[in-house]
């Protein structure tokens, strides 16, 4: 897939666009990915980044880095896709504005978004506007009760089988290892502390199943407080891993919540726990 960061950056040929964030490329978003793609035209999608609600001064926990967002509309079988900087300038843009500086520019035919689709400054512009303006508007699958919002919610709430439901894939951790305090290996569970941006939501804290580069991963959210922790730590352990992570991106799968973080009446207590933790791991099933 190649990406755009202007219109400029696209040969001007025959396209079917997809527009929208796409945070977290859900099974809403890939029924509308697939409009584009079994339209016979070059399947292209326009992303924009940030967040508009964000930009717009709000509050927003994205499933997604733009990184990971990118490698799943390629996924989906799009050819391009443009990085649309959400911007004052591009809110500024008339409902026309946006057409020809955006779409006609690229070779638009067609366009794939949702019915209740608004564009444009003061989002004057409609499904309706882009026939006007003679864009095909591709008929997309309706899929009934997803949304980013409410993968959110359920991903806040440690409940991975609805929000994996959703996504059509399991809910994902993604960030770079950097050290940490190095108390997994004294332990005999050397894991992997991940940085995570900010701006991305975290699951309810404690003690997970997931997966990670192929292998099972028993993973740690939350503040450590048996030691008395008070900083938010997500720490996966690779059963059957060797190898050094540092400085890696690390992609790790959330399939399934174990339980609570505890405090625990002594640190073998504490290691026979992460024993059954792993246990578990081993047994865990992948949800979708």
């Amino acid at each position: 897939m190649r990406i755009a960061h202007a219109p400029s950056q696209l040969d001007r040929r025959p396209r079917a666009v997809a527009i929208g964030t796409f945070d977290g490329v859900h099974r809403g978003h890939r029924s509308v990915l697939r409009a584009t793609v079994e339209s016979g035209l070059e399947p292209t999608v326009i992303t924009l980044d940030p967040h508009p609600r964000i930009v717009l001064g709000n509050r927003v926990e994205l499933l997604t880095t733009l990184e990971r967002r990118l490698e799943l509309l390629a996924e989906a079988g799009t050819a391009d896709t443009l990085v649309a900087a959400f911007t004052p300038e591009f809110m500024r843009l008339s409902p026309e504005e946006f057409v020809e500086t955006y779409l006609r520019a690229i070779g638009a035919e067609a366009v794939a978004v949702g019915e209740d689709f608004r564009f444009g400054n003061k989002r004057a512009g409609s499904v309706e506007t882009l026939r006007s303006l003679g864009l095909e508007v591709l008929e997309v699958d309706e899929v009934e009760g997803v949304s980013s919002s409410a993968i959110r919610d359920a991903v806040r709430d440690g409940d991975l089988a609805t929000a994996a439901s959703m996504l059509g894939r399991p809910f994902e951790l993604d960030g770079t290892v950097v050290t940490g305090d190095q108390r997994g290996g004294t332990l005999g569970y050397p894991t992997a502390n991940i940085a995570m941006d900010a701006q991305l939501v975290c699951p309810r804290y404690g003690i997970y199943a997931g997966e990670a580069l192929g292998n099972r991963a028993a993973v740690s959210i939350g503040t450590n407080p048996h030691y008395g922790g008070t900083e938010r730590r997500i720490e996966p352990f690779l059963l059957d891993f060797e190898g050094d992570l540092y400085g890696a991106r690390l992609v790790v799968e959330l399939w399934e919540r174990l339980r609570d973080e505890a405090v625990f009446d002594s640190e073998e207590a504490l290691i026979d726990q992460i024993a059954k933790d792993v246990d578990a791991t081993r047994a865990a099933v992948r949800p979708v």
